[in-house]
């Protein structure tokens, strides 16, 4: 695996592994679940994009190789797409799971790796295929994503504080870079040389970024998938309290 990404060749991904791929000339990055058979599980936001960071799925796109790629139910942003679909030309990565916390802060951008463990490959299907039935609730870019997606079906992991970031350190980067320059303003004193407020802006960043992974956050927890599809329901307020409420069970088991 390489410092910065983790690129890999087609053959070298196995089922379940979470897979990635760089948009808009690696401006942001889109992530998925390979399942097996050339197929890969992501989710999309559906419609317009108010973000340019975002992937929206194009229902009018056709595959000539695969009938069922790009099956998803309606108004869900889980999709099931061939691998060169989702990959649209461009390179293939895997995200790394269990790293130590050294490896973590190498890896300078986000997105790429987590510390946390990842269960093991037929849970990790199961989850991925039944979201694909029952959805993952509302595409958010900072809350729940294509990159908090994969994260749920690898760890079975959600965060309980809906007022910070997601699991995604893809958003944890994007928000950890002002943070880090902001923290690091008040000490200007100490370090008054370019270099040295460089260094310590990087340092801040790489705090930022790690506190935020979610193999060290407190505020996740395990939800079964069925638990989770259960309180979710497309487009609708009334999914969100019924997943908070499933939330609030779990803290108190």
């Amino acid at each position: 695996m390489g410092l910065l990404t983790n690129r890999v060749e087609k053959h070298e991904i196995k089922p379940g592994d979470h897979i990635y791929t760089y948009r808009a000339v690696f401006a942001y990055s889109h992530h998925g679940i390979f399942v097996g058979g050339s197929k890969v599980v992501h989710f999309t936001r559906v419609g317009n994009a108010s973000s340019s960071n975002s992937e929206v799925y194009d229902e009018n796109e056709e595959c000539p190789t695969f009938p069922d790629c790009g099956f998803r139910h309606p108004d869900s942003g889980v999709v099931l797409s061939c691998l060169d679909c989702f990959l649209r030309n461009g390179s293939l990565y895997c995200f790394e799971y269990g790293v130590t916390p050294s490896v973590f802060i190498a890896k300078v951008r986000g997105g790429t790796c987590t510390t946390a463990a990842s269960d093991p490959t037929d849970m990790v299907i199961h989850r991925a295929m039944y979201l694909l039935q029952n959805g993952f609730g509302n595409y958010d870019v900072f809350q729940n994503n294509c990159e908090d997606f994969a994260l749920y079906c690898k760890t079975g992991l959600l965060t309980v504080d809906r007022l910070g970031v997601g699991r995604s350190g893809q958003a944890s980067s994007v928000i950890g870079a002002p943070l880090a320059a902001l923290l690091s303003s008040p000490l200007k004193f100490l370090v008054p040389s370019p270099v040295g407020m460089a260094t310590v802006t990087a340092g801040m960043y790489c705090v930022s970024r790690y506190a935020t992974d979610i193999g060290v956050r407190t505020d996740v927890i395990k939800v079964a998938v069925e638990d989770l599809a259960g309180s979710v329901r497309w487009e609708n307020n009334e999914g969100v309290a019924a997943q908070d409420a499933i939330l609030e069970r779990q803290l108190l088991r």
